[in-house]
């Protein structure tokens, strides 16, 4: 006999790590940054990002046995590359893995890397149920897919569902590129932010935009204005495949980031993140660029497109970026006690990647996202660990 399933109301209260929950004709859409940010950066490419809500869960305390979520996908597939496998819904039941999904159907956003252009073609609404759950109550977290757009059109269960407090754990705010957003992360709870949330005990409110770390005043403006406990800024490979500044522009860049972050949070530890290893950008400068060669087979794989000559005009590289992070951080700390700095290469270094290389040379593979993860966890929220000092 199948039970019968109520509606559960799309409260904000809900939803944990979204910036913002904006109405739509079907249900709502989930937002890592605030529509007013959202006009001020009108790049197709961050719209496209925020919007795909990495670390963004629907936490509640319910009896259900059953629980299922309607949703309007809208999934991203790339001219001469393999087919992206379908975005996964997650299910935790009291903190433990308890079952996952996908939404068939919705949209598909066709973007052709070569040229620019972009083709959407329209499907409709998909529903992952969650059956066999214990008749207990329990908490129960959905995480969405961290790499589709997901308007969440309705959510049903056999028993009253309430929202969850945040409670008592510390809520950690985290910037970053494609590597936090996700990239080649299978599940949600398989991005390194996620990996080392779970690990430390913090909630996350993950800020990570694939492409789009490029040091945007409306993005620090955003996490000066949201809570936090402690905050950390992963920085450098978007700057160097978007070839977008020189190192004169990227120093004052960062510091205005980082004086826009302090004018909400003074005092709140936060940890600048130089680059993890990136062999082709250590010591050539971008743009960065999808090998030709490789499009319409089943590795895609990027490049970097620079001269190496012209890092001693200016241009940068992660090597570059490196340094300039720690002469940034030396010179701040000078009057903010607060600051710190982690090099990258202590998540994903050079002996990493003889073990494991950059499967397209850019992004970590999944399991490397979980050792980033985890590592993390240890250097940051262990005893003794960097947001431990204070």
């Amino acid at each position: 006999m199948n039970p019968t399933l109520h509606d559960v109301p799309l409260a904000e209260e809900l939803f944990r790590g979204a910036v913002e929950l904006e109405p739509t004709a079907r249900g709502v859409q989930p937002h890592r940054l605030p529509a007013w940010a959202r006009r001020q950066l009108p790049d197709p490419q961050l719209l496209m990002a925020e919007a795909q809500p990495s670390g963004v869960r629907l936490v509640m305390r319910t009896a259900a046995t059953t629980i299922e979520i309607t949703a309007q996908p809208t999934r991203v597939a790339y001219v001469g590359a393999p087919p992206r496998p379908l975005g996964v819904y997650e299910l935790l039941v009291d903190g433990v893995p308890a079952g996952h999904g996908s939404v068939a159907g919705g949209d598909v956003l066709t973007i052709d890397m070569s040229t620019g252009g972009r083709e959407v073609t329209h499907g409709e609404p998909g529903t992952v149920t969650f059956e066999g759950l214990p008749a207990t109550e329990k908490t129960v977290e959905i995480w969405l897919p961290h790499n589709e757009l997901t308007e969440v059109v309705a959510l049903r269960a056999d028993a009253p569902a309430d929202p969850v407090p945040a409670g008592d754990r510390r809520v950690w705010l985290h910037h970053g590129s494609s590597i936090s957003h996700g990239s080649a992360a299978v599940r949600p709870t398989g991005t390194w932010p996620a990996v080392a949330a779970t690990a430390g005990g913090v909630d996350l409110v993950n800020l990570g935009f694939g492409g789009s770390a490029l040091l945007d005043p409306a993005t620090a403006r955003t996490m000066r204005d949201l809570p936090a406990d402690v905050i950390s800024v992963k920085m450098g490979i978007n700057l160097v495949n978007a070839d977008l500044m020189r190192v004169r522009g990227f120093v004052a860049a960062l510091h205005g980031f980082l004086d826009t972050i302090r004018d909400g949070h003074p005092e709140t530890p936060l940890l600048l993140v130089s680059p993890i290893l990136c062999p082709i950008h250590e010591d050539t400068p971008g743009p960065g660029l999808v090998d030709p060669a490789t499009l319409g087979t089943d590795d895609v794989r990027f490049k970097a497109g620079g001269d190496p000559a012209d890092v001693a005009f200016g241009k940068l590289t992660l090597r570059v970026i490196r340094e300039q992070m720690g002469q940034v951080v030396e010179s701040r700390r000078v009057d903010d006690p607060h600051l710190y700095l982690l090099d990258g290469r202590e998540l994903y270094g050079e002996a990493d990647f003889e073990t494991d290389p950059l499967p397209d040379a850019l992004h970590p593979s999944a399991d490397t996202h979980r050792l980033m993860g985890e590592r993390f966890a240890k250097l940051a929220f262990a005893a003794g660990g960097i947001f431990g000092s204070d």
